[in-house]
Formats: structure tokens, C-alpha cells, sequence
């Protein structure tokens, strides 16, 4: 059953493939016949001559990646279920109970004093390349849309211009361009700029900075994500800039600072330097004085994002998160990631997502019935459409109030950057060229923004951040109507009965009833009402 569910030795993730394509055996992935003479084209003939470089996805930093497995179980197994009558949220009334009337709002946090026009976040986007050159059409199309963007580790600490004394940073470029890009452009108070910070972080004291000095209200605590479980990393092409990184106590690897590594750079025999994070050692005593840290430094709104961990640390997660009266709990899921985590990694390593997330209602459902608190919870794993959305946020109610999604709001990030070149170029491709030759005529959404924003402020929009907010206007259509098929029409009445799971295993694994079991009280007294 394995080999059906993984892709082994070759991908267009590390741009491999095999010889004997349609001739490959399913336990190793090798070429059936492998001959004396190839030049190795799988993942193990470049691993013969590029060793450790083919563990990451390629080409590194221009791209964004997500595990290809194929898990038992995914949101796939399950339907979501409709209805001819009633309506809740809203008076059951043909003329009243349409679409357009469903509300996406959400409301959280201790005080009830976080706001979002749409129920999903991005969970953390971070010092990588393609967080940083896709960053103004991310923050700005996210504070349109009134929805929620975590900055991710190691911003500060990647920064070249940052001021740090006495190994505190007092001053920087990066962070605080990605924070004010966001609050320049946030509404109404809607939506929300997260400042994640990991070890290094935690150890320059990027928080306390972004609260003192940003205004920044909300903090999160990184233990991990669904695509990996050893810290962030990303790859280096300077010396200088992996000696400093070095300096400022990153772990580089090979060591910048030692002569026969220098040489060997300098010479051509490797291209790249590695920057990792460190692995976090988490105990309740430092996690309680971590967050009694943040208060003290202001923070209103302090959240945790954690990985496809084992289920006793997922329990360690809920626990700490009631205890310690945090307001959001994310919890990520195998397969996820933005495309700079080991490859094999994320596809083999972790829980996957309807797997967890079902073990996270089940542990959040018993900590409520003995009365304990509860933060808000979002789930996060390879969201992209309405469907996913509607269903990751039933599967977890009433405690599920977001879905995280990073991969495909920088792509779709990416297409408006790209599609805004194209314009300026005069280059439009025939595919995009059939709708018009300028953003308005392109971005269905551009007429709608120039009327709310004005003409000055709309011509200063990114086409990336028209891609993003167009992207999310899709989501929120799609969303609306499938709750109003669903006759709810407001996101508290989303419960775990709006779906049926599809097969057997998938109901044992969620709690979700199998779908020929569904109704059957319900359907009893109703035949049994003309049957005599």
C-alpha cells in the first residue's frame, strides 16, 4: 500500500526524473533496469554528484512547493450536505436567505477584539526569498481583503540593515517595511499583522521590538509547521552574508568562518551556504514565562502555531493554549510549507491533515466539557478553495474559527505580479489578453477598488496585491454560496453535521457519519409518518 501513496527518486520538486519512466519499481522508485552509463537523471544519480543540495526543492527560492503523497484520507473523502428547509443566521425567507447575505465575519481572542472579514489567515511567511519579493502584494492585498498575515521567523535577524546592540535588535528595515505596508493599507479595523518569532528571535528580542516600536498588537509562538520538524532554513550565496549570519549566532553550515570551507567557496566547488534554525526544547515552566514576557511587554493578542507533531504534543499545544488563556491556536498539518523544506521531509514526516484535525476537535471537545478555556483554533495544510475551506472549518466546529492558507495566496500573489509585468511590458499573453490590456480590464475586481479607494490610491496598487484581494473575492463568493446551500448563513452555525463522510474509514477517523448513515432518525419518522 505504500508504494501507491508515496513518489519516491523522482520529481519535478527536485528536478529529477526517471530514465524508464513508465517502468519503475513502486518500493524504491528506481528505474527498473538501471544502467551503467546513465548520467543520473533520478534523485540518486544526483545525489551521486550534488549530494545534500537535492534534498530541497529546486530551483530554491524562486518557488513555492508542497508534498505530492497521496494520504488515505483527505478533505476529498467527505461531501458537504444541503438542505430544502429552514435557515440559520437568518429569517427562512426566499427573498431574504440569498447568497450575498451570508456573513464571512469572524470574530476572536480573549476580548472578542479581533475582527476579520473573511475566516482564513495566512499562517507565516518568513525571511525566504519568495515571501520577501512577493511581500507588497501579500500584506497589501491581505489589509484590503481585512484578513489576517503572520510574518514569519527570521526577518529581523536576515535583515542586513538591522541594528542589533547587545544582541537585542533596536532598529530594522524589513520588519518594519512589512508591518507599516499592512497597517498603511488596513480597514476599519479589520484584519490583523502577526509578528511570529522563533529561538533566534526570541533571542534578539524581535517581539518586544515590533510591540514597543511597530505598534504591533499581535504576537504568535512558533513551534513548528506541517512541512517540517527541525527549524527554517534557507540557502546562501555569499560569503559575507553567511559569515554575518554566523556572527548573529545562526546556524551555517558548511562553517562560513573556516579557511578550507572559504576556499572551497571561492573556488567554485559549492555555490550555497545553508542557514538553519534551531529546534525548539519546549517545557511548560519556559513556555508560561514566555507569554508572561509578552504581556508584560504589551502585547494585546498573543497566538501559537504548531506543526504536524505527534498527538501528545498536539494535547501539549491545547493544553498550553488553555492554560495560558492564549487567543489563536494554529495547527499546521503534513504535507504543507511554502517550498524550502527538506523534500522527503515533507512528504513522509507528520500527521496529515483530516488525521490531526480530527484529533484536535476530539482533545478541544473534551478540555470544553470540563469547562476549560479555549482559544481560537485554525487549521492549516493545503488549503485552496471554498470547499476545503467550508469543510476544514466544519470538521473542527464550533472550535475551528480560521483556515490558514500560504501557498496559494502567494500564488496567486505571484500571477497578479506577473500579469502586472506582462501589462507594463505591452507582453500580455493570449490566454490574459482576451479579457483586456490594463488591470482594470484584466482584475474583475479593479472597478470595485478604484470606486472604494479613488483613482491616486488605486494606480498605486501592486498588481500583486490585485491578484491576492481577486483571489479572496473568489474564496468569498464560493464560500457564501456553499453555505447558503447549507441554509447557514453566518460561520457559527457551520457545524460537524453539514458533512458525511464518503467511506467507512474516513467516518472512523473524523467522527463524521458515513453518508448512507446520515438522517436516520429523521428519515425513520419521517416514513414512518405515511407507512403505517
Amino acid at each position: 500500500m505504500i508504494s501507491t501513496l508515496s513518489k519516491i527518486n523522482a520529481s519535478a520538486a527536485t528536478l529529477t526524473k526517471n530514465r524508464t519512466e513508465g517502468s519503475v519499481v513502486p518500493s524504491s522508485g528506481m528505474c527498473v533496469t538501471c544502467v551503467d552509463g546513465c548520467m543520473g537523471m533520478c534523485e540518486i544519480g544526483k545525489s551521486a554528484y550534488r549530494g545534500h543540495e537535492v534534498i530541497y526543492p529546486q530551483p530554491f527560492g524562486v518557488i513555492t512547493t508542497a508534498g505530492e503523497k497521496t494520504y488515505p484520507i483527505d478533505h476529498s473523502h467527505f461531501t458537504i450536505l444541503g438542505g430544502v428547509t429552514g435557515a440559520e443566521g437568518i429569517a427562512a425567507d426566499s427573498d431574504l436567505a440569498v447568497f450575498p447575505a451570508v456573513n464571512l465575519e469572524v470574530t476572536f481572542g480573549h476580548d472578542g477584539g479581533l475582527k476579520f472579514r473573511r475566516p482564513w489567515i495566512i499562517p507565516g511567511i518568513g525571511s525566504t526569498n519568495i515571501a520577501k519579493n512577493n511581500w507588497e502584494g501579500l500584506a497589501i492585498g491581505s489589509a484590503l481583503a481585512g484578513t489576517g498575515l503572520t510574518i514569519g521567523e527570521n526577518v529581523a535577524g536576515m535583515d542586513p540593515e538591522a541594528v542589533i546592540q547587545d544582541g537585542r535588535v533596536v532598529d530594522t528595515v524589513d520588519l518594519k517595511h512589512r508591518v507599516t505596508l499592512y497597517q498603511r493599507y488596513q480597514r476599519d479595523g479589520y484584519g490583523a499583522i502577526v509578528v511570529q518569532a522563533n529561538i533566534e528571535d526570541t533571542r534578539l528580542g524581535v517581539q518586544e521590538y515590533a510591540i514597543k516600536e511597530l505598534g504591533v498588537q499581535c504576537v504568535e509562538l512558533k513551534w513548528g509547521q506541517g512541512a517540517k520538524n527541525i527549524g527554517g532554513e534557507v540557502k546562501i550565496r555569499s560569503l559575507n552574508q553567511a559569515q554575518w549570519l554566523h556572527e548573529r549566532g545562526y546556524l551555517v553550515v558548511p562553517d562560513p568562518t573556516h579557511p578550507d570551507v572559504i576556499r572551497d567557496f571561492q573556488r567554485g566547488a559549492f555555490q550555497e551556504f545553508e542557514r538553519h534554525s534551531r529546534v525548539g526544547m519546549v517545557t511548560e515552566e519556559s513556555f508560561g514565562r514566555r507569554v508572561e514576557q509578552l504581556r508584560q511587554a504589551g502585547a494585546k493578542y498573543i497566538f501559537l502555531k504548531t506543526g504536524a507533531y505527534r498527538p501528545a504534543d498536539l494535547a501539549r499545544a491545547l493544553v498550553f493554549a488553555s492554560r495560558y488563556k492564549l487567543d489563536l491556536l494554529t495547527i499546521d498539518s503534513a504535507g504543507g510549507g511554502t517550498g524550502m523544506s527538506p523534500w522527503r521531509m515533507m512528504n513522509e514526516w507528520g500527521i496529515p491533515p483530516v488525521y490531526l484535525h480530527s484529533l484536535a476537535y476530539q482533545y478541544a471537545q473534551r478540555l470544553a466539557d470540563a469547562g476549560q478555556y479555549l482559544p481560537a483554533l485554525a487549521v492549516a495544510g493545503g488549503f485552496t478553495f471554498e470547499d476545503q475551506i467550508f469543510k476544514g472549518l466544519a470538521l473542527g466546529a464550533p472550535w475551528v474559527k480560521l483556515v490558514g492558507m500560504a501557498r496559494a495566496p502567494i500564488a496567486a500573489a505571484m500571477v497578479g505580479k506577473t500579469i502586472g509585468r506582462s501589462i507594463d511590458e505591452n507582453m500580455i499573453p493570449v490566454y490574459v489578453e482576451r479579457f483586456g490590456h490594463s488591470k482594470d480590464d484584466i482584475f474583475v475586481t479593479a472597478g470595485a477598488l478604484r470606486r472604494e479607494l479613488g483613482d491616486a490610491e488605486f494606480e498605486r496598487l501592486p498588481a500583486g496585491a490585485l491578484g491576492l484581494y481577486t483571489y479572496y473575492e473568489r474564496l468569498d463568493q464560493g464560500l457564501r454560496q456553499l453555505m447558503a446551500g447549507s441554509r447557514k448563513f453566518a460561520l457559527k452555525h457551520i457545524s460537524r453535521n453539514d458533512l458525511a463522510a464518503l467511506t467507512r474509514e474516513a467516518a472512523d477517523v473524523s467522527g463524521i457519519p458515513y453518508v448512507a448513515e446520515v438522517d436516520q432518525d429523521e428519515v425513520e419518522k419521517l416514513l414512518a409518518s405515511c407507512v403505517p
